[in-house]
């Protein structure tokens, strides 16, 4: 089970389509209160974090996933990336850091590795 935060709607929604697709059980979220109140009503095997959105950022929704979630890893994703925001982001506890545009079979990559996630066959 994988949330995806990211205010970006329409990148969530592609992104969402394609990983559903690959036969991944995906939940998004626009921004960080609808991703604090995915995390209270579900459990995810991996959650995937924009770096920059209004109100809680990723840094900062992060923070509250390692107490509320301390066992999901998170990949942080940005469009806005820096050396020092990458170097921040994996001392905080993010499993990785990708950049935008996203190289899609780099992220399932990551997923089935960090997430123990799988892809359900297709039916």
């Amino acid at each position: 089970h994988i949330l995806i935060v990211d205010d970006e709607k329409e990148f969530v929604d592609v992104l969402s389509r394609r990983l559903t697709r690959r036969g991944f059980n995906v939940q998004a979220a626009h921004n960080g209160v609808q991703a604090l109140r995915a995390l209270r009503e579900a459990e995810f095997d991996i959650a995937i974090l924009d770096l920059k959105m209004e109100g809680i950022d990723g840094v900062e929704l992060m923070k509250i996933f390692a107490v509320l979630a301390p066992e999901m890893p998170v990949i942080m994703m940005t469009g806005h990336g820096s050396e020092s925001a990458m170097r921040k982001c994996l001392r905080l506890g993010a499993v990785d850091y990708l950049s935008k545009p996203l190289v899609f079979n780099e992220l399932v990559d990551l997923v089935r590795h960090h997430g123990g996630v799988r892809e359900q066959a297709n039916a």
